[in-house]
Formats: structure tokens, sequence, C-alpha cells
């Protein structure tokens, strides 16, 4: 069905299905989801062709026309499409991503493209400023970036691309070139953003969570004074439907934190524990630990063990600080009553005056600051659901997320297509603006391979077939209807094609090799805890 034609009222069902329910039965067309090349050809043909429209010879876009840049966790899920295409494309992704990375060990959200007309996209290169004003915190000179960051996938695929083709990765030395740039990506969430003091990575942007709208920011937004609307021009709006897009009044939010944090010099002043990037933030007031951003650095840890190994050093130490991470993720943002993982506002309620333990991991406690203990948000986003993607996440909590996944909230397995970004039974819910509702590839791909890794093989199997079967019909759209299925945003989107091709070729994680995340860990018990030296002293 047509977007244009489908009204919101048509596309919430009636009823709920109950918690657990058992997944639909595959139809003929989806039959035998695991087995290997279940997906038509056509998908793959048509996959290939939107990730060579897209190629810019370095890296890939997004969309030609509504994201004309390098986007960071985009080029990451691109990457682990494009390794069954061309290994060295995949390599070069992140060669080019990373290249950009700044002094302090940040990767931008956005590498711009030069020969783009700022109008193209805002907020542009001169929004930014990122060599003037994040001089004092290394922002590169050759290269015009974003000040922000995005989720940390980006470990986990550099792992896999380097399974595509060992030899090659080898030959060009791209884990030990690439090595030491996503150790000090680590370092700076671990060191500079743990603005909560318990080890996990604080975002101080919606932005840089991913999930731009999502109803989850709604409290943590509503303290920051939006920027005035004929101070930007929005270029999503030339080609979106505003009906897709986030209203004016979030964008102008995103506009006011971005220039706050900007003037500020992107938090240059934070040392061990983040504490000038807290004042960085000023008045605007936004600094949120999220269950998903974490769930990818903890995943990307388990990977960057595995790098780590591949390069002849012991891993342990990397291991033990996921499972720290792991273990603080637990403590700080499960809600076992509602069986979901929530996001902690951390400037609610006055929260820098509280006090607490050392952090899991980091600098040593008396460079911490105290421990800020803020409050859940309310709201249930599909972010609370990716830790599913952990290997060492406890099994009852595992257990209890398939059960929230597949109750009335999010429905996997039930009328839902996919599984939707948002909570359906919220107020705020809305089948197709953004990420307050609408279901997206990256996030029902991650679930995908947690339902695998858990043991949950025919949820795992019906859900693939489903996103193999909706990225071919909705023309790989940016994120569709979660009920229907049908196309919103941009088509011909990047990840959507990376990853359902990621999925019509391999059908089984532990065939795969993907030991980031997704199987179980296999640790080095050979050397003490100490033996990594890259993860010692990240």
């Amino acid at each position: 069905m047509d977007r244009t034609t489908t009204t919101r009222a048509a596309t919430r069902p009636p009823a709920t299905t109950a918690a657990g329910a058992a997944p639909r039965r595959a139809t003929a067309a989806t039959a035998a989801p695991g087995a290997p090349g279940a997906a038509p050809a056509a998908l793959r043909e048509r996959a290939a062709r939107v990730l060579a429209a897209n190629w810019t010879g370095t890296s890939t876009v997004p969309s030609r026309e509504l994201y004309p840049h390098q986007w960071s966790w985009d080029s990451a899920f691109i990457a682990i499409g494009l390794r069954h295409l061309s290994p060295l494309r995949a390599q070069l992704e992140l060669e080019t991503l990373l290249s950009a990375q700044w002094a302090d060990g940040r990767v931008p959200h956005i590498v711009f493209n030069p020969s783009v007309p700022l109008d193209a996209y805002f907020p542009s290169p001169d929004f930014w400023r990122s060599t003037t004003a994040g001089r004092a915190a290394g922002a590169p000179g050759g290269a015009q970036t974003s000040g922000i960051v995005q989720p940390p996938v980006h470990a986990l695929a550099a792992w896999l691309v380097h399974l595509a083709d060992p030899g090659l990765s080898r030959a060009r030395s791209f884990l030990p070139r690439l090595h030491p740039r996503l150790a000090a990506w680590h370092r700076f969430l671990l060191h500079h953003r743990d603005l909560g003091g318990a080890g996990l990575a604080a975002v101080v942007h919606p932005w840089e969570q991913g999930m731009d709208n999502s109803p989850c920011w709604d409290a943590p937004l509503s303290r920051v004074a939006p920027a005035r609307a004929r101070t930007f021009r929005r270029a999503d709006l030339d080609h979106g439907s505003p009906q897709d897009r986030p209203t004016d009044l979030d964008y102008g939010r995103y506009v006011r934190l971005a220039a706050d944090y900007r003037d500020g010099g992107y938090g240059a002043g934070a040392g061990p524990g983040g504490a000038g990037a807290e004042v960085a933030l000023g008045a605007s007031g936004f600094a949120v630990e999220d269950p998903s951003f974490n769930a990818l650095l903890i995943a990307s840890e388990h990977a960057l063990a595995r790098i780590t190994g591949e390069l002849g050093v012991p891993a342990t130490a990397r291991h033990e600080r996921a499972e720290r991470l792991t273990r603080a993720l637990v403590e700080r943002l499960w809600d076992p009553a509602d069986g979901i993982f929530r996001c902690r506002d951390l400037l609610a309620g006055g929260a820098h005056a509280g006090g607490g333990g050392p952090s899991p991991e980091g600098p040593p406690a008396a460079e911490r600051p105290p421990t800020a203990e803020g409050a859940l948000v309310a709201e249930r986003g599909v972010t609370g659901l990716v830790p599913l993607v952990l290997p060492g996440l406890p099994r009852d909590i595992a257990a209890a997320l398939v059960r929230t996944a597949c109750g009335p909230h999010f429905e996997l397995g039930g009328r839902a297509r996919l599984v939707p970004s948002h909570d359906l039974l919220s107020p705020a819910f809305d089948p197709q603006r953004y990420w307050r509702g609408p279901a997206w590839f990256n996030t029902n791909w991650l679930l995908e391979r947690g339902l695998r890794l858990h043991g949950e093989r025919e949820r795992a199997d019906l859900l693939r077939a489903a996103l193999l079967d909706t990225a071919l019909t909705s023309e790989f759209a940016e994120y569709v209807d979660p009920y229907t299925g049908a196309g919103c945003g941009a088509r011909g989107f990047s990840w959507s094609a990376a990853l359902a091709l990621d999925l019509s070729v391999h059908g089984d994680v532990g065939g795969r090799g993907d030991v980031g995340v997704g199987v179980g860990v296999h640790r080095d018990t050979t050397a003490g805890p100490g033996s990594d030296e890259g993860a010692r002293n990240d």
C-alpha cells in the first residue's frame, strides 16, 4: 500500500496480542527463511544496485538526496553488507570514516563531502565549524565534520569485514591500521562520556543516540529552549514529507543543543570522568545514558577483543571490560517490573548532587565525578530491546526481553510486520513519523541477531523473512509502517539495502563466525586480566 493513502487510523489494529504469543507461521513466500539462498536473487541484485548508486568512490551516502554526506553508524552497517559484494569497498568505507577521527578519539557523526553545496543539508559544515570551534578538541584540519558522535558499531563492523576476506584484510594490514583508532574511540566514550560516573557512556544530543525524535527524549528535551525558527532552514523537508520527519519544535531544540555544545568547544575541557563535558553543556542540559548506545559499545568491545586477539595480544581484559559494562547496564538501566531497559536522564531532578561508587571502567576513582542518579525515562522504546544482542546478558533478563518484544507493546510475531521503534500502546506512538513508531531495518537486524543468540531461532527466522520481504517490497525504504510495511522516508536507503543483503546471504549467525556479537564469547584464559596491553590503558 502506498504511504500517501494510508491513514493513521487504519494502521493501528484495534486489538493486541498476549505477551509471549507464539510467532506467526511463515507463508509460502517466506518458507524456510533460515535456509541459505532462501531470499530471492532479485533482492540481492537490487540491494547491490542501491549500494552502487550511493557509492562515492571512498564511502557510501545513506541517500543521494536526503543525506548526501557520510554518516558514522550508517557506514558501519553499510560495511557489514558491502563485505558480501566487495570486502575492499567495505574496508574503504570504514577507513574513510575513521580518517576523519578527532585527536580526542571521537568519531564524528557526519563527515562532509566538500563538493556538496552547503544548502543541500542542514546543519551544514558552516554550522558545525569543526576546524575552528573543534580545534581544542582535536578536530582534523583536512576534513569538515560535525562535532557530535553516533552509536559505536564500528569495531563490530571492522571484525565482520575482516572475516569476509581475512587474506585481503591481512595483506592490507586492515586491522593493525584500524585497531588504534577503534581503541581511541572506545577510550573517548568510556572516559570522557562517563557523565553519570557509573561506567556507562552518556549521549549529549538525541542525534548521538541515532533515534533522533524518539518519545524517550521528550522529557529530557522539554528543558531545552528551542532555537528560533527563522535562524535555520530545514533542508530535509525539501526531500521528505513533513509527516514523516521530526517537528519544527524538535528541530529547534536539536539546533539549540548542537549550537551550545559547539560554542562550548565540543567539550574540549573534558578530562577523565567527563566533568569538562558537563560544563560545556551549559544550561541546555541533555545527558542521557541510553541502553542501545551502551549495548552497541559493549558488543564492539567484544569485537575489539577479537581484533586484539587477531593481532596476537591476549584479549582477556577487553572481554572482562565488556562483562563489567554489561553488569553496569543491568544495574543502571534494567526495569524488572516491565521487562525492558530504560533510558536514564542524568539531569532529571538535580541528578548531579548525588553520590555513588566508582565506575567499573575508566579513570581512577579520585578523578571521577560522583555518580549521577537522575531518573529512568518512562517511555518504552526499541532502544530498550537492543541489549538482547549481548552474549553476557543474564538468561532471565534475555527471556524477559523476548517476552516484552512479543507482547502488546511491540508485537514481535504478532500483527506488527516488523518491531516498531516505539511502544505501540504509547500515546506518543506514530506509525509514520521517523523514530516515534516506524520500524527500522537496523534495529530489527540487531534484534534478529539477539533472538538467534539466545536460542529463539524460530522467531529469528520469521523476523528475518519479514525483513527481507519488507526490504524488497518497500524498495529499501529508510523506515516503514510497522503494521503494513509501507515505506516512509527515503527509498534506496543504504543501510536497508546492506542489512537485507547481509541477511539474504547468511541465515544463521553461528554459521558465519560473527563472534563480536550474536554468539558466545570464547575468552582466552591463559593470561591474567592485565595481559591485554591495548585494553589496559584504554
